[in-house]
């Protein structure tokens, strides 16, 4: 039976999955596992094993379509579908019908040989700056891997169209080689923004907060062919911030922003005020 008009076929009728390479996963080299939510076929996370492959043994788990901002969701009532890819290089590499996280859950659970040392996830096509962080997929692959207890680093450029993503790349294999040798406190992840310059014209490195931000959000209504109304999200970004210690400062001055994320979401600068409120339930 012929495909319907736009579905997707699966897998791929082009996979030449005889010429895949094996993962050689030899605990003499760490094994890096990467992911991102721009998908399995993005520029940027084609960069980003490049930079990695001397830092260690890559596996990519990735998105077979774009997941950008789905946030920490997770695939419950649907079939999740793993394929082979033939992956730049004779990576090894694997396409998921699921969100970054369903990626990092299913490589570290099921699909690696061995637990991997190190997640990195990226480089995403756009900065991971402010509340963004809520929103990005590939932010929420890294905290996957903090969840499953795997140091993790989420990388981003800060142009949605880069030309070169040189400097990102070597922004993240130098970090993950330090992580790799140092670790990470428990529960913490690191979100890495790289700003939109070449390598040889950024700032620095600064380690940052992230900032105070929100979308000004509009839903603009429109009518498909056959007059039936929808709705597409637009907006304007909106700094509530104003720091020159945040991540978007940082960007904004060609730093390299690097904010440590935690698991633990708890405010407890505020217990006594909500205790105080809840005195009288």
């Amino acid at each position: 039976m012929a495909p319907r008009a736009g579905a997707i076929l699966w897998p791929p009728p082009d996979l030449a999955v005889s010429r895949l390479a094996p993962l050689d996963a030899r605990v003499d080299r760490p094994l890096i596992l990467v992911s991102n939510d721009d998908g399995i076929d993005a520029a940027g996370i084609v960069a980003l094993v490049t930079a990695l492959r001397d830092v260690g043994t890559v596996a990519v788990v990735a998105p077979f379509e774009e997941q950008s901002a789905v946030g920490h969701a997770i695939t419950v009532r649907d079939p999740m579908r793993v394929h082979p890819w033939p992956f730049a290089d004779d990576v090894w590499a694997r396409a998921v019908t699921g969100t970054p996280a369903d990626c990092v859950k299913i490589a570290v659970q099921k699909l690696l040989p061995r637990r991997p040392d190190l997640v990195v996830s990226g480089i995403n096509h756009g900065p991971n700056t402010a509340v963004n962080v809520l929103y990005s997929g590939t932010v929420s692959a890294a905290t996957e891997a903090t969840v499953l207890g795997v140091p993790a680093i989420a990388v981003s450029h800060d142009a949605w169209r880069p030309d070169s993503f040189e400097a990102a790349g070597d922004v993240a294999a130098r970090l993950a080689a330090r992580v790799l040798a140092d670790g990470l406190p428990p529960g913490v992840l690191l979100n890495v923004n790289v700003p939109d310059l070449a390598l040889d014209a950024l700032a620095g490195v600064r380690v940052t907060r992230q900032a105070r931000a929100r979308w000004d959000e509009i839903f603009e209504e429109r009518r498909d062919p056959f007059d039936r109304p929808y709705f597409w999200l637009g907006g304007e970004f909106v700094d509530l911030d104003g720091g020159d210690d945040t991540d978007l400062a940082a960007v904004a001055a060609g730093f390299v922003s690097v904010t440590p994320l935690q698991l633990d979401l708890t405010a407890y600068a505020h217990f006594d005020r909500v205790a105080a409120l809840t005195a009288s339930l």
